[in-house]
């Protein structure tokens, strides 16, 4: 029997879009923590509690009800009163928080016992109005003026914060209570007189105020925010019904699939979208709900099977975004993909270059790969047509700068004083080792940074081949086809066999043995008699721990199964990993790591994948053990459960044909698996796979809705299948 694992003390998350709650499990937020009331990178509330006559309520049970709302039920302990004591547990708390457009709050108090209770309930609450950034790095200075401001005639607590032009409120509106509230001592009080077998409730309702609060003042209804919590409500229900679903006899698998998709609905950032199936993800929380380059791209190819959809908003706003002049403060370029933006105190102050920041090295590479990936499944020309020019200015990034020598490759290095000194996936300040464990120097040409930028070039030349620029698409070929000589001349190290994980600046190859070059497989830049050794080598028990791929080798001096990217287990990481495998026809390798991680799911709470987990060796006994600090939900680790379906069942497409391509082959474990409302361009078609006693693995379209053509075998137009020439070929072009 599986346990549920949490990390430290419990707590609870819930959010929708850029607002959420980090709680106690009874609601409560504690002071001096990372707890509180979030939006838009500022955090509103830092404590809260709630009282009977100055007594702390207690917790019976809670739970998150829902990606958006919680739960909490508590009773009263012993209340001495000025009428008589309150006997414990004859007073129940069903308290109830959820988000919307702001975050709602139902109290609702009923009377157990046989004596009329009357006592004061209490909802005590402080607000701090600290940057993200400060939070995280638990460095709050205090600063400006914070004052609060009681209107009892429309019973509402304003809280409001201003500091050199930044300013920012939180409204508490008390929406319906059986009394009217009053507030002193920073306590909102209400008095309840309760009858045997009475009920009373109040709800409250807080709003998050950016700029001059006056226009803001006016009193909510409960009927508005009950209508607005039903559109939350039917807001999931539509998702679940736009998204493709799964059924199988594998429970792990089933309820993992079914927590990632309903965890990419909670990560959806609504405001940059044009219409209501525009959506850009958001990486995690607490700390990554914004707008990322690499993470919103990577969760979008992730989604190409489930919501394909996904890449236009991440298409749309990182292009519109895209860096137009050089900023060395912020790591800019022109043609550059974001890494990051934020838009708290120290962002509008310019404390930090986030405004936003560009320094990521592989962003731009994957919005060419996101680009062509959503074109394939989409078939939508003009996807590809609307974000032609923003790809244009990728290629001349990618060769103007991404090429910081002139030698054909991909380094990066930071101009900023607070730039981050590793710009790939891994960009903790320690994650870039050596074979010894010490940190080597820049300019770094990370291995998978090359990989990214072949796959981006063989997949631009297949899109401008199709649309009729043959010159720029025979240009790509060729580069391509050089970077991949260039590359195994350069990267292959006979003696570990295995890829280097960079070049150093001084041009010298880093034998680090990490998880990035699993990456090379996924971008199809490993030469096909080199594959089966990077395979071993991901393997082999440094490596391989069971619970998933390690990010670092455990026999390297700086491995710590502990630590954020120096020997942990990254679901994404390895869901990339499986696709690579299965690229270069791994598949029972691909089918082992896909069932380390979910049976890792198994362990966390709603079988909700972290952002990270400790690489320590799976034994018996033992279970995963979850990073403190991880984000959680995360986006590209719940995504990559649909990597290692999409690897187990061979899934391709080209929308323009109607052509989806499949080629399962299912593991002893997986032994059968449908997928429902999967969309290839309009088309959506149920399909269920099963393996055979003869180890074979079937599948059958139970039913399909448009024109869609199903082809058993792998995609020979996809640009994962293309033959790349030779120098001799390419010269006779």
């Amino acid at each position: 029997m599986a346990i549920e694992v949490t990390v430290g003390p419990p707590q609870i998350t819930i959010n929708r879009g850029n607002t959420f709650v980090l709680s106690e499990p009874d609601g409560s937020v504690t002071a001096c923590s990372d707890q509180g009331f979030y939006c838009r990178d500022t955090r509103y509330v830092s404590n809260y509690d709630l009282y009977a006559d100055g007594e702390h309520w207690v917790l019976q049970n809670s739970g998150a009800i829902a990606y958006y709302a919680s739960r909490a039920y508590l009773i009263n302990p012993r209340i001495r009163t000025e009428y008589g004591e309150i006997e414990p547990s004859s007073l129940s708390l069903v308290f109830t928080r959820a988000v919307n457009d702001g975050i709602v709050e139902d109290f609702e108090i009923r009377n157990y016992g046989m004596k009329r209770a009357r006592f004061n309930f209490e909802i005590a609450l402080r607000t701090d109005f600290a940057d993200i950034f400060e939070v995280k790095s638990k460095q709050i200075i205090r600063k400006g003026d914070v004052t609060t401001c009681w209107k009892l005639d429309s019973k509402q607590l304003v809280s409001s914060y201003e500091h050199d032009g930044f300013s920012r409120s939180l409204i508490s509106r008390f929406v319906e209570s059986n009394s009217v509230p009053i507030y002193n001592n920073g306590r909102v009080s209400f008095g309840v007189d309760l009858e045997p077998g009475s009920v009373c409730r109040s709800v409250c309702e807080h709003s998050f105020i950016e700029g001059d609060t006056t226009a803001n003042l006016c009193l909510c209804s409960l009927h508005v925010l009950r209508a607005r919590q039903n559109a939350v409500e039917n807001e999931l229900d539509d998702w679940k019904k736009s998204t493709t679903s799964l059924t199988s006899a594998n429970e792990d698998v089933y309820r993992v699939f079914k927590q990632s998709v309903e965890d990419m609905a909670a990560l959806r950032l609504r405001e940059f979208g044009e219409s209501a199936s525009e959506f850009l993800p958001a990486a995690g929380v607490p700390w990554f709900v914004a707008v990322f380059g690499r993470d919103s791209l990577i969760v979008s190819l992730q989604n190409m099977i489930v919501y394909p959809d996904f890449a236009r908003g991440a298409l749309k706003v990182l292009g519109e975004l895209q860096a137009t002049e050089i900023d060395d403060y912020r790591d800019a370029q022109p043609g550059k993909i974001l890494h990051e933006i934020r838009i708290g105190e120290l962002a509008a102050r310019k404390k930090i270059p986030h405004t936003p920041y560009y320094g990521t090295a592989d962003a731009t590479a994957l919005y060419l790969i996101t680009l062509h990936e959503a074109w394939k499944w989409l078939g939508d020309d003009s996807l590809f047509r609307q974000h032609e020019q923003t790809a244009r200015r990728c290629l001349e990034w990618i060769d103007r700068y991404g090429d910081m020598d002139g030698d054909g490759l991909q380094e990066f290095q930071t101009r900023s004083p607070q730039g981050y000194d590793n710009m790939g996936w891994k960009d903790a300040g320690d994650s870039n080792v050596a074979p010894d464990g010490s940190l080597f120097k820049g300019p770094k040409a990370l291995c998978e940074l090359q990989g990214y930028t072949y796959d981006a070039w063989l997949r631009m030349a297949e899109a401008f081949s199709y649309f009729g620029d043959e010159r720029l698409a025979h240009s790509l070929r060729q580069k391509a086809a050089a970077l991949r000589e260039k590359f195994e001349e350069l990267f292959w190290c006979e003696d570990t066999g295995f890829y280097a994980y960079a070049l150093d600046g001084n041009k010298r190859p880093v034998k680090t043995i990490v998880s990035n070059p699993g990456h090379l497989l996924w971008s199809g830049i490993v030469s096909p008699e080199r594959a089966a050794s990077v395979v071993r080598r991901l393997m082999q028990p440094d490596m391989w721990s069971g619970w998933g791929i390690r990010t670092l080798s455990a026999d390297n001096p700086a491995y710590n199964p502990f630590s954020y990217q120096n020997g942990s287990v990254w679901p994404h990481d390895n869901g990339i990993i499986a696709m690579g495998f299965r690229r270069y026809g791994f598949v029972n390798e691909a089918a082992m790591i896909a069932r380390d991680i979910s049976e890792a799911a198994s362990f966390f709470v709603f079988y909700r994948l972290p952002e990270l987990y400790g690489g320590i060796r799976r034994e018996p006994g033992s279970f995963p053990v979850q990073y403190l600090g991880a984000n959680v939900p995360q986006a590209w680790a719940a995504g990559s459960v649909f990597h290692f379906l999409r690897a187990g069942l061979g899934l391709e497409a080209n929308a323009h044909t109607r052509t989806l391509y499949i080629d399962p082959v299912l593991p002893r474990w997986l032994p059968e698996v449908t997928l429902h409302n999967l969309r290839v361009a309009t088309s959506t078609a149920t399909i269920r796979f099963w393996r055979e006693e003869d180890n074979h693995s079937r599948f059958e379209v139970l039913s399909s809705d448009g024109e869609l053509h199903v082809h058993h075998g792998p995609s020979p137009e996809d640009s994962t299948h293309l033959v790349i020439p030779t120098a001799d070929q390419r010269d006779s072009e």
